[in-house]
């Protein structure tokens, strides 16, 4: 999980991610929505596939980038739990003052 956070911690890389929302992309079309070196643009990809949020396939002479769907399930869900997203209390957030007693 720690290198999921570290991966989307960069604007570009979570750009990327947005970008293959929609399906996938081959590395120079994805190189070329960005103002950035090619090598740049590598490094971000790489460390998107170390944290697992993309896979990668050759397709010709170039690479083709995915979205793994599961990973990106797997940290929002994190995110949710962290946020107490779901749980059920006596009263909810809204109901309770900063020090989590009820306002009443």
């Amino acid at each position: 999980m720690n290198e999921v956070f570290k991966a989307l911690s960069h604007p570009a890389r979570r750009r990327m991610v947005a970008m293959l929302r929609d399906g996938p992309m081959a590395s120079g079309e994805i190189a070329s929505r960005f103002d950035m070196a090619w090598p740049t643009v590598t490094a971000h990809l790489a460390a998107l596939k170390a944290a697992g949020l993309v896979e990668a396939e050759k397709d010709g002479a170039s690479v083709r980038y995915r979205l793994v769907i599961s990973a990106v399930e797997e940290a929002v869900a994190f995110m949710m739990a962290l946020m107490g997203a779901g749980e059920t209390a006596d009263a909810p957030l809204a109901d309770k003052d900063l020090r989590g007693e009820n306002k009443a």
